[in-house]
């Protein structure tokens, strides 16, 4: 594994994962926008179409996700040359061991996230602890294999660039197919 490549392509998927959720964002916004901006209405549509919205998140999240780390292990691939399926599992490591790190930072640091009390008076979605832990561990569990499964094959996608330059070096009589 080339870590400084892997580095790079985990910069890369860093990179796309908030350019595109920031897009996302910005369509969910203007589609589900109802003209009005009070936080009491809009926790009110959120309750009545909670499943809707869960299930367009996740797949939202699942293709951006996939379309990010494909990208971050496109990078690493091409940049490392060899072994892309290699270098797509670094990338994805590389998210592992920054994401665990920023964990044990805050932990360490004591930062924890209080909202300030003027936001307790504002409406909240009806969710009890139980769904929110069961379904975290499963969305949790499903980024971990999109993510991976997308950087490794990004990283292979990233080494048949130079499969194909290769080719041509070999046999430079024979024209370059595809």
């Amino acid at each position: 594994m080339k870590f400084g490549s892997a580095f790079f392509g985990w910069m890369t998927a860093t990179g796309v994962f908030l350019l595109l959720s920031a897009v996302a964002t910005a369509l969910a916004a203007l589609f589900g926008a109802t003209g009005t901006f009070d936080p009491g209405q809009l926790a009110e549509q959120a309750r009545q179409n909670l499943q809707t919205v869960s299930i367009v998140g996740a797949i939202t999240l699942a293709v951006v996700l996939f379309i990010a780390y494909y990208c971050g292990g496109y990078v690493a691939g091409r940049m490392a040359r060899f072994d892309g399926a290699k270098q797509g599992l670094a990338v994805w490591l590389w998210a592992v061991v920054i994401s665990v790190l920023v964990a044990i930072l805050a932990a360490v640091t004591g930062l924890q996230s209080t909202a300030p009390a003027g936001l307790d008076s504002l409406p909240r979605v009806p969710v009890d602890e139980g769904s929110m832990t069961a379904g975290g561990i499963i969305l949790l569990v499903a980024v971990a294999l999109i993510t991976l499964a997308a950087a490794v094959v990004g990283g292979q996608a990233g080494m048949r660039y130079h499969r194909k330059v290769d080719r041509v070096e070999a046999n430079p009589d024979v024209p370059a197919a595809e």
